[in-house]
């Protein structure tokens, strides 16, 4: 298995080919160095984060630079400004609306939403896709990051059909699942291969009878760790969903990808904020190594020092073996108390922390102002104030909640068509849109004391 580090998860090489071998041009080819360094910069590693340096006298030592991790910050900024619990999908049949906001809310699937959608403004791309378990005819949605989604068809439209891939436990061995998205008139031939099952020999479920043709179909296909295919037991290697529409949704930014021409991927809203990410922990970790360097010193004659019987060697009694502020001067007896204290530049080093802040914010979308650091309050500002004064981060949210609407819309119709097929009296949703918590960027108390002041004065 493809591995960054241990606790990540990256489609490995046998999955690629296997994809090849089925015809397919994998525009994750171009797009992964890019992901893997945005994934590091989100995780605050790489070589500016660890390094090597070498002292006066040519001896090589590690250093770690401290770090707030702000290419995390603004991708959880991101998500909690636009997802929560609080936004809704509307649709013209008050039923079918009173339907998916309860699924969407007995699978918590706001919650996690809000996470795939920091993940995917951090490396560009996310997805929801449908999950179905036959056995008892559930419909689910799984999240994906860009690690994960492997884009199969696409145009200046959209992407028409995708490749999950991801790890799954059979029998308590680890595999690696692909699960295919593709439009039933594409058709489907999977490479010869002695361990390839037959797709009637694993349906767990009853098949809606529909025509394939106009419909997506998944295709899943098990890997052990040397690449070998498996026919899991319980798991069905095709499905027809029935739903003429795409049974998944892409989660990007909206954000030109202007790091590989034509590709179905997004880009990172940091991408081109790389250097203010660097500045902001540059300056924080120099902050506190001012603090740390000028803490008092205090050098004392060696006289002062008890001795002790080593063998033959007479040695000095050290305060403590932590002890990083007291100093011995050798052979010394005047001025027997020696203080320093080094004049601190905080001042001048929060400052150039500030300005760091206000040039990350204002590369990623948010305003010069929305990281500014305030003497009361921290970093981010109240409702009215963004309101007031970012209408930059207002415009960004818009264009955002615009671009992030077609695939939340997308799924909810997906699974609204895959459930009926299961025999879910759900009514025709009819025109869906997504209504959205804007209480973040609308002073919700501020414009009910403003319809209070303007009833008294009508009366």
């Amino acid at each position: 298995m493809s591995l960054n580090t241990l606790d990540e998860y990256w489609v490995p090489e046998h999955v690629k080919d296997y994809l090849r071998r089925l015809g397919f041009v994998l525009p994750l080819d171009d797009m992964e160095p890019w992901i893997r360094s945005w994934d590091d910069w989100m995780g605050a590693r790489g070589d500016f984060y660890d390094y090597r340096d070498t002292d006066g006298v040519g001896r090589v030592y590690e250093v770690h630079r401290r770090s707030i991790h702000p290419a995390m910050r603004v991708c959880k900024e991101w998500g909690s400004l636009l997802l929560n619990e609080e936004v809704k999908v509307v649709c013209e049949d008050q039923k079918a609306s009173d339907w998916i906001n309860a699924f969407f809310s007995a699978t918590n699937f706001m919650a996690q939403a809000q996470a795939t959608v920091v993940r995917a403004f951090g490396l560009g791309t996310g997805a929801w896709a449908l999950w179905v378990d036959l056995d008892r005819k559930k419909v689910r949605i799984r999240h994906f990051d860009a690690r994960m989604v492997i884009p199969l068809t696409w145009d200046e439209d959209g992407v028409a059909e995708c490749a999950f891939v991801t790890r799954a436990f059979y029998r308590g061995k680890a595999v690696d699942q692909l699960q295919m998205h593709l439009k039933g008139g594409t058709g489907f031939s999977a490479p010869s291969s002695p361990s390839t099952p037959s797709p009637s020999s694993a349906f767990t479920g009853e098949i809606p009878a529909i025509d394939s043709e106009e419909t997506y179909r998944i295709v899943t296909v098990c890997f052990d760790k040397d690449g070998n295919e498996l026919a899991p037991v319980g798991v069905a290697p095709v499905f027809d969903t029935g739903c003429a529409f795409p049974t998944f949704g892409i989660v990007k930014p909206a954000v030109t990808n202007t790091r590989v021409d034509m590709s179905p991927y997004g880009q990172s809203v940091f991408a081109d904020a790389v250097d203010a990410v660097q500045a902001v922990d540059l300056t924080f970790d120099a902050l506190i190594n001012e603090i740390d360097l000028s803490k008092m010193r205090v050098f004392l004659s060696d006289v002062l020092f008890d001795r002790e019987k080593d063998g033959n060697k007479t040695v000095t009694i050290p305060f403590g073996k932590s002890d990083c502020t007291v100093f011995r001067k050798v052979m010394s007896t005047e001025d027997t108390i020696q203080e320093f204290a080094p004049t601190l530049r905080t001042n001048s080093q929060a400052e150039a922390f500030r300005i760091a802040l206000q040039m990350l914010g204002d590369l990623t979308g948010f305003g010069i102002s929305y990281f500014d650091m305030d003497d009361s309050r921290g970093f981010v500002k109240t409702a009215t104030e963004v309101s007031s004064d970012n209408s930059a981060l207002m415009r960004n949210i818009r264009r955002h909640e615009n671009a992030l609407e077609g695939a939340i819309v997308g799924i909810a119709r997906a699974v609204m068509a895959v459930s009926r097929g299961f025999g879910e009296q759900i009514p025709e949703e009819g025109s869906v849109r997504v209504q959205y918590d804007d209480s973040i960027i609308q002073d919700t108390a501020a414009e009910k004391e403003q319809d209070m002041r303007e009833v008294g004065a009508t009366m």
